[in-house]
């Protein structure tokens, strides 16, 4: 009997096996338009759960919020890449780089506009979509660090924004930089040596131009994708709140991601992106004459979303108006989810009618009280005048700063007394707090005009 040699198996073509090591799966025939729809929902699937609440998806829960930071993130992230194959980050450059834009390159400056204002949105949309996590109490567990990651997040997109402020080199870009590092100056013994290593020496100048542009362009954009990429992954985790109604039990109906959940995304982004290439195409980033050190703008403001920090410094000492308030207030922000809470309200926008009632009532109180408060510091109330005997630090900062502890602690405690639960009673103090900064931000971008004298905004 005759053996018959056996061939070994025929080895698939090279296409084919680069082929299935993507798919992992069988291979359909090349003119199957399956193909494609199956790697796309595998990758949609990554970052989404198979399926989703369907009270969830209702737009005025989330108002697509941390869908839109993605977007702008996509759109910083494109826009900026073109860009780099124009802008030289020096002194001597930069600027014509912005004019080339304007004037020369084709596109240049609606790629620039488009830039420019996504990443302004981009803090907004950061701020509300923080508001809206903590009004509707999605805080708390297991979702505490979450929320940490949030804020670390937002200060983040905030030095985005920051760093990449100075890199058209004009005036603006430059006096408003110039403004913001000094804020540094206040922190105790770390405060001068942080300034010159982020300034690359005592004042504004070549080393900070390129310590500002890698950090814009490498540094921080590394840092968000990494913490958005454990961000998501933990959003799917722990899941999103479910909205709900008060005194309604969680609705726990689901449904399918696609197409649910992803059509709804895809129109959203689609308006967004329309909108955005709309305002980029007819308002102008702005840019103001070339960067001229010698020569002080009057008066000279920081980044609007620094305007709140800069109006705090004309009512209390530097140190409290740069460090102390606004470091209390960052820590309070991150202890909020890890404080006992009183009141079951995941999904609740507000947490109770009352909770409504009072957060508008606070709002109100916080808004009035602010510009009241701006009003006599700025023509009345002297309280290193007052108190001469006493260092400034204590006349101009402790002193009002108790104040106005004061005031807040009686707020909280005439609350509990009428019997208002602590969750409702905590929201009321963070509106009120959230209203006054609010405020000083106004105050500082639009009511100070020379010397940061308090004007009228159509004086």
């Amino acid at each position: 009997m005759t053996d018959h040699p056996t061939h070994p198996p025929e080895k698939p073509a090279l296409l084919t096996r680069i082929q299935q090591s993507i798919q992992r799966g069988p291979i359909r025939p090349p003119d199957d338009r399956s193909r494609m729809k199956m790697v796309m929902n595998s990758l949609i699937l990554h970052i989404h759960p198979s399926k989703v609440s369907k009270p969830a998806l209702k737009f005025t829960y989330t108002f697509g919020l941390g869908g839109l930071l993605i977007l702008l993130g996509s759109i910083l992230a494109v826009t900026g890449i073109l860009l780099l194959f124009v802008y030289t980050p020096s002194p001597d450059a930069a600027y014509d780089s912005m004019i080339a834009l304007q004037t020369e390159i084709n596109f240049g400056n609606l790629i620039r506009n488009l830039h420019h204002w996504s990443g302004n949105l981009m803090v907004v949309v950061g701020v509300l979509h923080l508001l809206r996590v903590f009004y509707t109490a999605g805080f708390t567990r297991p979702r505490e660090f979450n929320w940490v990651m949030g804020i670390t997040l937002l200060l983040l997109i905030i030095a985005a924004n920051f760093t990449g402020y100075l890199l058209p080199w004009d005036q603006l870009a430059y006096w408003a930089v110039t403004v913001g590092t000094s804020l540094f100056d206040y922190i105790p013994i770390i405060g001068e040596p942080l300034t010159r290593l982020l300034l690359g020496g005592p004042e504004v100048g070549t080393a900070t131009l390129t310590n500002f542009y890698g950090l814009h362009i490498a540094v921080i954009p590394l840092a968000i994708f990494a913490i958005v990429s454990f961000h998501i992954w933990r959003v799917r985790k722990d899941t999103i709140t479910v909205p709900r109604e008060i005194n309604q039990e969680r609705d726990k109906g689901k449904v399918t991601t696609l197409p649910h959940l992803v059509s709804i995304e895809f129109v959203f982004a689609l308006v967004w992106l329309a909108l955005l290439i709309t305002w980029a195409a007819f308002v102008n980033a702005p840019l103001e004459e070339a960067a001229n050190p010698a020569h002080s703008p009057n008066p000279a403001k920081a980044a609007w979303y620094f305007m709140g920090f800069q109006e705090l410094l004309l009512h209390f000492h530097p140190v409290f108006g740069a460090i102390i308030i606004p470091g209390l207030g960052l820590m309070v922000l991150i202890l909020v989810p890890y404080l006992d809470q009183d009141m079951e309200t995941t999904g609740i926008w507000f947490r109770s009618v009352l909770g409504r009632i009072l957060a508008g009532l606070s709002f109100f109180l916080g808004v009035a009280g602010t510009f009241g408060f701006v009003w006599l510091n700025e023509y009345y109330l002297d309280f290193p005048g007052w108190l001469p005997f006493l260092p400034s630090s204590i006349s101009n900062g402790w002193v009002p700063l108790a104040v106005i502890l004061l005031i807040l602690i009686g707020y909280y405690e005439l609350l509990k007394a009428f019997g208002i639960k602590t969750c409702e009673a905590r929201q009321a103090i963070f509106t009120l707090l959230l209203a006054s900064f609010a405020t000083l931000t106004f105050v500082g971008i639009f009511l100070r005009g020379e010397g940061m004298a308090l004007i009228l905004p159509w004086s």
